[in-house]
């Protein structure tokens, strides 16, 4: 083992694990002043583009691969979008001893001040729960099963070989050669369609700016 991947293995393993509510509020920010404005499908990819314009962007001294999911090195975003953490949440990560998350003042503040007060009652699993029977909620509550946006954020797929053989400016050619592709005379769809379309590749261009970022 070489000294900088030493180093790299010592700042994985001493760091402690924190949380971070940068994207909380960027994408706060965002809803307060888009939400309404455009179709749910683009309304994401825009609010996945400002976060892309927006994130903090670190690259480490060491690094030849770069990228990390916060602004720094084992910070973790948070994403009240899916399930808006409480105060006491927030508190219980970072005072846990076993898996815990350090959770500074400020970024409990944030949430307190600015991101509970807009996203309670418009969050992902505050909307299934209100719809759900009251059988599966009494499962739920007895610990039958959990519901899979509590544990983990969004994201989990799995690609084909496509993403190796491809890049977004391609993406972006093969969707709009979709987009002028759409029957709007003999397909009803057509209209959700483009919507669709469109916010495919916004988050294209989103990608590329976020790369760049990092260039």
């Amino acid at each position: 083992m070489n000294e900088r991947i030493a180093r790299l293995r010592t700042l994985s393993f001493e760091t402690r694990p924190s949380i971070s509510a940068e994207r909380a509020l960027l994408e706060t920010q965002f809803y307060q002043q888009e939400y309404g404005k455009h179709s749910i499908p683009v309304l994401r990819a825009l609010c996945f583009k400002y976060l892309c314009e927006h994130k903090t962007i670190y690259i480490g001294d060491d690094e030849l691969i770069v990228g990390e999911r916060g602004p720094a090195p084992k910070v973790v975003p948070t994403f009240p979008e899916l399930t808006c953490h409480s105060e006491e949440d927030l508190r219980i990560l970072n005072d846990r001893p076993m898996t815990g998350y350090r959770v500074a003042e400020a970024d409990i503040a944030a949430y307190r001040d600015k991101v509970i007060p807009y996203w309670q009652g418009r969050s992902m699993r505050e909307r299934i729960f209100s719809e759900v029977p009251e059988e599966w909620r009494a499962a739920y509550e007895a610990g039958l099963y959990t519901e899979f946006m509590e544990q983990r954020a969004p994201g989990h797929t799995a690609l084909d070989g496509t993403i190796y053989e491809q890049g977004m400016v391609d993406f972006q050619r093969r969707i709009r050669e979709r987009i002028v592709a759409l029957d709007y005379l003999n397909d009803s769809e057509a209209s959700d369609k483009y919507e669709q379309l469109k916010a495919m590749e916004i988050a294209c261009e989103a990608a590329i700016i976020f790369a760049e970022r990092h260039a």
